[in-house]
């Protein structure tokens, strides 16, 4: 029998500080063409993974970026996500989203459209 080498590669290292994790809630999420996310937070740390598609995401006061299928994210707790939406008008966007919970907590809080954005 041969043995096979495992390969590993990194595709994340998010610094969660001192934080005690109870649990993880993993969900595999679905937006359409098109879609946009609106702006939110979420109250425990979200690390996540694009299956399919490309995803648009900018956390507010930073520039956007384009992440592809197979790229890996991080979403801070209780920091403004601006946007995070399906950057193709044609096909859908699938993404895996674990959320890092400490106890009982919401999973997303969604905020007001800033002000004088469009």
């Amino acid at each position: 029998m041969v043995e096979a080498t495992i390969r590993r590669k990194q595709l994340l290292e998010a610094a969660l500080g001192s934080r005690t994790l109870t649990s993880v809630d993993a969900r595999e999420i679905t937006l359409e063409a098109g879609q946009i996310g609106g702006r939110h937070l979420h109250p425990c740390p979200v690390v996540g993974y694009i299956l399919s598609g490309v995803a648009i995401y900018q956390k507010e006061g930073e520039q956007e970026q384009l992440l592809p299928a197979g790229t890996a994210f991080y979403e801070p707790a209780d920091v403004v996500v601006a946007q995070f939406g399906n950057a193709s008008s044609k096909d859908e966007l699938r993404f895996l989203a674990f959320y890092l919970l400490e106890g009982k907590q919401d999973l997303i809080t969604m905020l007001e459209p800033q002000q004088g954005a469009q």
